[in-house]
């Protein structure tokens, strides 16, 4: 499903070329659990940008699918990445003015669903995260590791085949770390491929394949 080869990101700062990424292989298949464990400063933010359609590849090819995402206009890629990815982050991103079952409804307005099959669809995805108690809430309302079920919950509005986490878990208490990682471990046995970026081994070790980052090089 994913496929770099020779995966290189770069940045000059003060006339300097700075690697962020260094040449990466990497490959992912369909319906796999990957983490991708490095320190801050390593890379593993970057290359899930570029993994996730954020950002452009400078040198080197990105298959995501089989499409080359590094030849694609920026519309083309924008439809890739709303079409195949969901996206969870650290800071949850949550809107603080949606209560929690329209956070979740929010992907679903770009595919022209009706609102009745957006709240439909919606409901089902808040009791997958077993938050049907809360779908009234606003997010300051809501625990961290309860605006992150719902994150994990809106990523999945649009269903995507292919989930990004960048440090899901980096905020969260030990308790709601294991709830979230349980709901990935679900979504993984369900089909879904997995690609999660963290700096804690513990839950680095709960994917099926674990790669390290460091000064932008990748390990297995």
């Amino acid at each position: 499903m994913i496929k770099t080869v020779g995966l290189k990101k770069t940045y000059i700062s003060r006339e300097k070329k700075i690697y962020a990424l260094n040449g990466i292989d990497l490959s992912v298949e369909k319906g796999d659990f990957v983490s991708i464990m490095g320190p801050s400063g390593s890379g593993k933010s970057t290359l899930l940008s570029i993994l996730g359609c954020l950002d452009n590849v400078c040198e080197g090819s990105y298959y995501l699918n089989g499409i080359d995402v590094k030849k694609l206009k920026d519309r083309k890629r924008a439809q890739l990445r709303n079409s195949v990815i969901g996206f969870v982050f650290q800071s949850f991103f949550l809107m603080p003015r949606l209560n929690a079952i329209e956070n979740i409804e929010l992907p679903m307005l770009y595919f022209g669903l009706s609102s009745k099959e957006r709240r439909k669809r919606a409901n089902w995805l808040i009791d997958c995260v077993s938050l049907s108690d809360r779908a009234d809430h606003l997010p300051h309302e809501l625990s961290g590791g309860q605006c992150q079920r719902i994150a994990v919950a809106r990523a999945l509005a649009n269903d995507p085949e292919l989930i990004l986490a960048d440090e899901p878990t980096g905020n969260l208490d030990r308790e709601s770390s294991d709830i979230i990682m349980d709901i990935f471990e679900e979504l993984n046995k369900q089909g879904k491929t997995i690609v999660l970026i963290t700096h804690d081994e513990k839950i680095a070790k709960k994917a099926r394949h674990m790669f390290i980052i460091k000064d932008g090089i990748i390990y297995a």
